[in-house]
């Protein structure tokens, strides 16, 4: 039998392999070979993440090992390694499971693309790179997986490269994560020259000792050292998993194929930061005002994106600003040392957001490439599946019991209402306003795509019917989950020992451990959520919307012209887009024309370069009028040089 170490590094190589194969050789192999490659190498490795990986992290046999030494600097070792624990292992099937539906799915939806051994080549080399994410035990390969995740993303954003709109996009989710990532690596660089190791172990076995050491920001200013690494890090984690103000990638990169809207943004990218931070949780613990901005950012996040999800009308972003307002609930769960929480919704997100973005892509699919929600309607007549699969995944958002979204993001709010943390009470707040804000969006956006009279024009719905099998399997696949997995995951995840040493936790931190003696069972806690305002509230945003978009169809409009100021604002998303690109991007562009004509075409090129040459051209043509060939010019100008020197020297004799 294979050792654990080489059962481990299949995992993210079979991914790899398939990638390179493909890439390489997809020309040659055709279609069909290509997606069968890259699927059976996602296909064991989720086999072996559920049937191997986290079998044996519940055995208590997790791993930290070396897998090579590939270089030192100052004698500290540059290195690749594993690190398996229960929180590496949920990942690890999280990962592979979405990205195994997404593969199935890819099948049908690029079907006749010119692209389609390339797009798989892709997606499965995406794969890798998460996977080396959540199982590096060092911060180099941890860095290695983060800026994979990021390439690769750019080439799946921008995929089809043909559209204007997709490169700006694809640069536009570049550009903005290197802001993040320039926190990052500040971060682990700071980490490096405190604890001159890499090595999370390491690190964290001595971070309580450093965590008294400060450093001056500014003259007379000082901070915690451990407050600016959390910090940095978090800038990261802001970049990678979209928190305000590094936002505004995500709900441009729906100019992608919707396959990889759904791997991006249910269970890979951008869920990278939260993992992060849930790894560095012996590193945030020391540090309440970092935990504080997590807070806040979360929160912050978690409202004002789901109040701009009211207002889109193109169905993928309506789901993008749906995810970006879960990812502030799980920043929100970081912060008030829920981390265990976060997780948790990390997980149930997964299921039920690559369930919804595949069933938009099934409406596109149907809709021959229409997102506009407003040249839809009356789609639950010819696509029974992909409307009792969407009304899943909206109720699984929403938070209605017993669907997998209610158990995490109930626990959310009930772990952020314990948290002393300043900001907790703002925080709170804000997810429990955020409950009707989402509620209302995702079934405004159900009831314009499946319900009243159909929208799109004649020769469309004449042609319309349900997606093929492919299109409509991995649908069924990650409804189960959406439906049955918060039931089975809150007690191990939330109130067991599921985590272990993997998630570390202050005692006076630990809110979670509160809830806990509260707990009586997953009836119980349903019982519970019919006695807090979280339901209730979901259940209003689920009536204004059925209100709004079905009985009274004219009260949006209405809506829309009587708060016309507030309805702009959210139209324009607050307007960073405005300042992003016509404030920094614009500025930038101008200060580099000011630079490129005085510093470049006057100063250097005009007076430094080509002024030289006039100054040397002026001096030769003040020597050539010396040079007038007449012999007594000369004698005079010996005459008068004799008489010079003459003078200079007799005064100094």
């Amino acid at each position: 039998m294979p050792s654990p170490i080489a059962l481990y590094l299949a995992i993210p190589l079979v991914c790899l392999l398939g990638s390179l194969i493909v890439g390489l050789l997809g020309h040659k192999l055709g279609t069909v070979w290509s997606h069968r490659i890259t699927t059976a190498g996602v296909a064991i490795a989720f086999v072996l993440s559920a049937a191997f990986a986290l079998p044996e992290v519940l055995k208590g046999h997790d791993l930290n090992a070396t897998l090579y030494t590939w270089g030192s600097i100052a004698h500290t070792p540059l290195v690749i390694g594993f690190l398996i624990d229960p929180l590496t292992a949920i990942m690890m099937v999280v990962v592979t499971f979405v990205s195994l539906m997404v593969h199935i799915y890819t099948i049908g939806y690029m079907r006749g693309d010119p692209g389609y051994q390339r797009f798989f080549s892709y997606i499965s080399l995406f794969t890798f790179a998460m996977l080396m994410l959540v199982m590096a035990n060092n911060f180099l390969q941890l860095f290695f997986g983060w800026e994979a995740v990021g390439l690769v993303s750019y080439l799946l954003i921008g995929f089809w490269y043909t559209r204007e709109s997709a490169i700006f996009a694809n640069l536009k989710a570049f550009l903005v994560n290197r802001v993040g990532d320039f926190g990052f690596i500040l971060g682990i660089a700071a980490i490096f020259a405190t604890f001159h190791s890499l090595d999370y172990a390491t690190v964290f076995a001595h971070a309580r000792a450093l965590s008294t050491e400060t450093i001056a920001i500014t003259a007379g200013t000082s901070w915690r050292l451990i407050t600016v690494i959390c910090i940095l890090l978090f800038v990261g984690a802001m970049g990678k998993s979209a928190q305000m103000p590094l936002h505004v990638w995500l709900p441009d990169s729906m100019e992608g194929p919707t396959p990889i809207s759904a791997l991006i943004h249910a269970a890979t990218m951008v869920t990278a930061g939260i993992f992060m931070v849930a790894r560095m949780s012996p590193l945030f613990e020391l540090s309440p005002m970092a935990r504080s901005v997590v807070l806040v950012v979360g929160a912050s996040t978690a409202f004002f994106m789901a109040l701009v999800g009211m207002v889109q009308t193109d169905i993928k972003r309506v789901i993008a600003y749906s995810t970006l307002s879960q990812l502030g609930y799980m920043t929100v769960a970081l912060g008030a040392s829920a981390y265990a929480a976060a997780i948790f919704h990390l997980v149930t997100h997964a299921f039920f957001k690559a369930l919804l973005f595949l069933a938009a892509g099934s409406v596109i699919i149907a809709l021959h490439h229409e997102q506009d929600l407003r040249k839809m309607g009356g789609l639950r007549r010819y696509m029974p599946i992909t409307f009792i699969t969407t009304w899943i995944g909206a109720l699984a958002l929403c938070g209605i019991p017993p669907f997998a979204g209610f158990f995490s993001k109930d626990a959310i709010i009930d772990a952020v209402s314990r948290s002393t943390l300043p900001g907790a009470g703002f925080a709170f707040a804000a997810v429990l306003m955020s409950v009707f804000v989402t509620a209302f969006y995702t079934f405004r956006m159900l009831f314009m795509a499946f319900y009243g009279e159909p929208r799109m024009d004649a020769h469309t719905r004449h042609h319309l019917h349900e997606s093929p099998w492919v299109v409509t399997l991995p649908l069924v696949l990650l409804a189960i989950p959406s439906v049955f997995a918060g039931m089975v995951l809150m007690r191990p995840l939330l109130f067991g020992d599921f985590f272990g040493h993997a998630i570390f936790v202050l005692p006076a931190d630990n809110v979670l451990a509160g809830m806990g003696r509260h707990y009586h069972g997953v009836m119980a806690f349903i019982g519970d959520g019919f006695l807090s305002a979280p339901l209730y509230l979901a259940l209003s945003g689920i009536g204004c919307a059925w209100y709004m978009y079905i009985y009274r169809p004219s009260v949006p409009a209405r809506v829309a012209a009587r708060l016309h100021f507030a309805y702009e604002i959210l139209r324009k998303k607050y307007g960073f887009d405005e300042l992003y690109i016509d404030g920094f991007a614009a500025g930038a562009r101008a200060l580099g024309r000011f630079l490129w004509r005085v510093g470049d075409v006057q100063l250097i090129d005009g007076a430094m370069v080509n002024g030289t040459a006039r100054l040397i051209g002026r001096l030769a043509r003040l020597g050539r009028k010396l040079q007038s060939g007449y012999i007594y010019h000369y004698a005079f100008a010996v005459i008068l040089g004799l008489f010079v020197f003459m003078t200079f020297f007799l005064h100094h004799i």
